[in-house]
C-alpha cells in the first residue's frame, strides 16, 4: 500500500516556526520510546496530532480516562515529538516515514533527530551507556564533536531510524540519529537517559533525567536476577 493510506490528523492549530522534530518510536531497548515519553512529560507538551491508518492493528489507548490513538504527535511552534505506544508493524514503516518526512519538510523543519538504541552484549556491566550519532550530512560531525558525541564512521544501520535517515537524505531534510548502547530484551531507561542528556546538550534543553536513572538501576538489578 502507498503512503496515501496514512494520514497525519491535526488536533490543534499550531503556527510552526522552523521546528526541530524528535522521533522516538519503539526500537531496541525501547530507549527512544522511553526518552520521547519522558521528554513530552518533562516539557508538558500537548498533543497536536495523531496518525490515522488502516495499516495498524485495531488498538486504542486509554490514559486517565481519555481515549487516545497509539501513534501521537506532541509539541509546540518550535518542537515536534513523535511517539508510539505500540510496536510498529513492518507494513506501516515505509508509508509512515514517507508521510512524516513529507509533512516535516512542508513545515520548514530545520532538523530531525531520531532516538534509538543499539544492543550490546555486556550492557549489564556498562554503568553509563555511550551515545553515538549517524548523520545525513558530514557537516554535522564537527557540531556533534562539540557536544562530545562520536559520529559513526563505518557500519550498517537498520530499522525505522534507517528509513528516516534515508528519506531525509532524499528530501534534503537535515537528520541525525542518536544511538545509545542498550539492552536488547529489556526496557532500558538508562540508555534513554543518555539519549536525553545528549539531546539536552544539542538543543539547550533542561530535561531532568534523574527519574530515568533511578529506574535504570532497578532494571539492572532485576535483569541480573534473571541471568
Amino acid at each position: 500500500m502507498s503512503e496515501e493510506v496514512l494520514e497525519i490528523v491535526m488536533k490543534k492549530d499550531v503556527k510552526f516556526n522552523e521546528p526541530v522534530a524528535i522521533e522516538g518510536f519503539p526500537d531496541v531497548g525501547l530507549a527512544g520510546a522511553i526518552a520521547s515519553t519522558h521528554l513530552i512529560e518533562s516539557l508538558s507538551l500537548e498533543e497536536i496530532a495523531y496518525i490515522e491508518t488502516p495499516l495498524l492493528p485495531p488498538i486504542m489507548v486509554v490514559h486517565n480516562g481519555e481515549l487516545l490513538h497509539p501513534i501521537r504527535v506532541y509539541g509546540n511552534e518550535r518542537l515536534i515529538v513523535f511517539t508510539s505506544e505500540i510496536a510498529l508493524p513492518l507494513t506501516v514503516l515505509n508509508p509512515l516515514v514517507k508521510k512524516v518526512v513529507e509533512w516535516l519538510k512542508s513545515l520548514n523543519t530545520k532538523l530531525l533527530i531520531a532516538l534509538t538504541g543499539i544492543p550490546v552484549e555486556n550492557r549489564l556491566e556498562i554503568e553509563k551507556p555511550e551515545v553515538y550519532a549517524v548523520v545525513s550530512k558530514k557537516d554535522y560531525a564537527e557540531m556533534l564533536s562539540k557536544h562530545r558525541i562520536e559520529v559513526l564512521q563505518e557500519g550498517f544501520i537498520s530499522g525505522i531510524y534507517a528509513l528516516f535517515l534515508k528519506e531525509c537524505l532524499k528530501a534534503g531534510l537535515p537528520a541525525i540519529a542518536l544511538v545509545a548502547q542498550s539492552f536488547l530484551k529489556y526496557p532500558d531507561p538508562g540508555a534513554a537517559a543518555e539519549l536525553l542528556t545528549s539531546l539536552n546538550s544539542i538543543l539547550s534543553l533542561n530535561v531532568d533525567v534523574k527519574p530515568l536513572l533511578e529506574n535504570a538501576e532497578e532494571i539492572r538489578l532485576k535483569a541480573r536476577d534473571l541471568l
